[in-house]
């Protein structure tokens, strides 16, 4: 796959600093977040291989999506809805199936597997003011845009919700049978700390350039497909020590209340960040959630192309604590998912 790098997007400043940080030899006292006592630091340096440190640095050069304002790139359903005939295109990512049962005027199909092709020689992108990918609930569209965002594509979106908040014949096979409350009794509030920085997967690529390296990387997740990019409530209250679960949230939320074990990292202050994704065990499945799971769906990219066997939990703190969420909703803006996100919109068959 030929990389697009059509991005002429500038240096984060603090991407910057940090690059320029571990250049220097990553030397001193590492830096772990507020939530790691001082038992926890260490004088030893993190242990991170040179193409880790070259994708890291590539993806910097390209604008450092994930700590950007652009990240999360999320659209509602009504701005969809308005855009309709518009220079827009809509990339539905169901399966052929469900694309037949009812879709968005407009619409095309295409496998997970084929956007890179079909980016590359199926349409020009930048000749669209947006294009916006639809899955079933928007975490998979969200794991996609946030691949796409990270190759250069910067007019790609994922709709919130997705097909769920389109019209209710969606809603009802996914969102509204996917709200729980049925965990609510094994949640904690004790703040988990971080494991001591230490290192990071070993990529192998074999390649020596950052570009080469973020080419081989996205060509192989999207060689892997989704099948196992979602991971459901159930599977993670069964045995939440089975995994490294991330609590992807606000301070205030995590501690309102979080999985048992669930060690919180900071949006915009994670990713892309070497001292901090250091602490993340690369030897674990680790389990990504945040309130809706959209949020995690794009850190989860962005985990998966660092090497990490991340998944995104399905609904995120809806799939397990949804009355939780309703009852706390004003006093720590939860987004609980209601019949106010769901549009009567037109489907074609």
């Amino acid at each position: 796959m030929t990389n697009k790098r059509i991005s002429s997007i500038f240096f984060s400043f603090a991407g910057f600093i940090l690059v320029m940080v571990f250049l220097a030899g990553c030397s001193g006292k590492k830096q772990t977040g507020q939530q790691t006592s001082n038992n926890n630091n260490s004088n030893e340096p993190v242990s991170i291989d040179n193409e880790t440190r070259l994708l890291i640095q590539d993806l910097i050069d390209q604008g450092d999506y994930v700590n950007s304002r652009e990240f999360p790139s999320l659209i509602k359903a009504s701005v969809v809805k308005e855009s309709l005939g518009k220079n827009i295109l809509v990339i539905d990512l169901r399966s052929a199936e469900n694309y037949a049962q009812g879709h968005i005027k407009g619409a095309v199909n295409i496998r997970f597997n084929d956007l890179p092709l079909y980016f590359e020689s199926g349409i020009k992108p930048f000749e669209y003011d947006k294009i916006i990918l639809v899955c079933d609930d928007g975490q998979i569209s969200s794991y996609t845009v946030s691949l796409l965002r990270l190759m250069g594509y910067g007019n790609v979106f994922s709709m919130r919700w997705g097909m769920s908040s389109w019209n209710r014949q969606f809603a009802e096979k996914s969102w509204l049978s996917g709200l729980s409350a049925k965990f609510e009794s094994k949640l904690e509030t004790a703040t988990n700390e971080r494991p001591v920085p230490e290192s990071m997967p070993v990529l192998n690529t074999g390649f020596a350039t950052g570009a080469e390296i973020s080419s081989a990387r996205f060509n192989s997740l999207f060689a892997e497909g989704t099948d196992d990019i979602l991971i459901s409530a159930d599977q993670v209250f069964s045995n939440p020590d089975k995994y490294y679960i991330i609590n992807f949230e606000r301070k205030d939320k995590y501690d309102d209340a979080h999985i048992p074990g669930a060690v919180r990292y900071k949006p915009n202050a994670t990713l892309g960040f070497i001292p901090e994704m250091s602490s993340i065990p690369s030897d674990e499945t680790v389990v990504m959630y945040c309130g809706t799971g959209h949020n995690s769906g794009f850190a989860t990219a962005y985990m998966r192309l660092l090497g990490y066997d991340a998944r995104t939990l399905q609904y995120g703190n809806n799939g397990f604590m949804y009355d939780w969420m309703v009852k706390d909703a004003g006093s720590l803006s939860w987004l609980p998912f209601s019949d106010s996100d769901i549009n009567n919109f037109e489907v074609v068959k």
